[in-house]
């Protein structure tokens, strides 16, 4: 019997137990590019929908922030009533002059009728106001959403079941019809009746209220996850070593929810995007002069049966966004939760 030599006894020493050497490739790269962070980025990658999607959600938001650098270099602005200036921009009815709404290579989006100003800027700016409240809604929703629904899941007892209860209570009201009654109500607290309110409190307000009721349904889910993780053995783990509550809960829940908080957030932006312009659409948000999506379709209704254009930017605009956002926040859930796919 021939011993082996000592290069043979190195191959057996490496191989495994099933006789197979290991991939001398593998090493601590290969299990960074396996992380879950950029499995769920290679899987949204491979999404045409959510990819395109993301492009158009990108170029509205740098609209947004570039509104005031690109009516600076169109050389208009919002507010100014150019029909003033030039009568000859308006017929006899106060409708645009020109056809297609007065559409120029003077005024891209064509005038607005009646006041004679500027479609394109008035649209740029709407697109910044709105954009600008439903992102900051929609921040301040998440952060209570989260803050509530983590302390009454880690809690429980008395603290969860009054909390369940408020949620219960918050998702029962018709909020569309209590923003209506409410906030003049709002209003009121800050500025006399007979004085006009600031658009910065207008703005301030809906946000608040927005998100007074928008945090209920984000909390209610992550206090269902917070449920399940507390009872987990590296929980219970923490606790025995004297891990204090503080700890457990951003060391140990929150890396375990970022998933449902992000798909959460995405889902809830749209959604405040359509309530904002609603409520201005309704007299009770942003009013006209203030550039806004809703106030342009509100004031594109008035004047929809004669001059279609004014109001078909504003609304094809915003439903593109919603539905590219919708379709983002969809891509983003598969691409974190595969197992979500239908």
């Amino acid at each position: 019997m021939t011993l082996p030599t000592p290069s043979a006894a190195a191959s057996l020493e490496v191989t495994d137990e099933i006789g197979q050497i290991p991939d001398s490739s593998a090493n601590p790269k290969g299990s960074e590019s396996r992380s879950p962070g950029r499995l769920a980025w290679k899987r949204f990658k491979r999404d045409r929908t959510g990819v395109i999607s993301a492009y158009i959600v990108i170029f509205f938001f740098a609209i947004a922030i570039l509104a005031p650098l690109i009516a600076k270099l169109y050389g208009k602005d919002p507010y100014t009533t150019y029909a003033s200036q030039r009568p000859e921009l308006l017929d006899a009815f106060s409708y645009p002059a020109g056809p297609n709404g007065g559409i120029s290579s003077e005024f891209w989006f064509g005038i607005e009728p009646q006041l004679g100003r500027d479609v394109f800027t008035f649209l740029l700016y709407g697109i910044r106001t709105s954009l600008g409240i439903a992102v900051a809604a929609t921040l301040l929703t998440t952060v209570i959403g989260v803050i509530v629904g983590v302390t009454a899941g880690y809690l429980g007892g008395k603290t969860d079941y009054l909390v369940g209860r408020i949620i219960d209570i918050l998702l029962s009201f018709p909020s569309t019809l209590f923003f209506i009654a409410f906030m003049p109500v709002v209003y009121g607290l800050f500025v006399a009746p007979d004085e006009n309110i600031p658009t910065s409190l207008r703005a301030i307000s809906l946000i608040l209220v927005l998100s007074a009721f928008g945090w209920a349904s984000i909390a209610r889910l992550l206090r269902g996850q917070v449920l399940g993780l507390r009872e987990r053995e590296y929980i219970e783990a923490a606790k025995v070593t004297g891990a204090s509550p503080r700890r457990i809960v951003f060391k140990e829940l929150l890396p375990n929810l970022w998933t449902p908080i992000i798909i959460q957030s995405t889902l809830m932006l749209p959604a405040f995007v359509t309530a904002e312009a609603g409520l201005a659409f309704l007299g009770v948000g942003i009013i006209d002069p203030t550039p806004d999506w809703g106030v342009m379709i509100q004031r594109g209704a008035q004047f929809y049966t004669e001059d279609l254009t004014f109001m078909l930017f504003p609304g094809l605009s915003m439903v593109i966004f919603v539905l590219a956002f919708n379709l983002l926040g969809d891509s983003v859930r598969d691409a974190l939760d595969p197992k979500s796919k239908r």
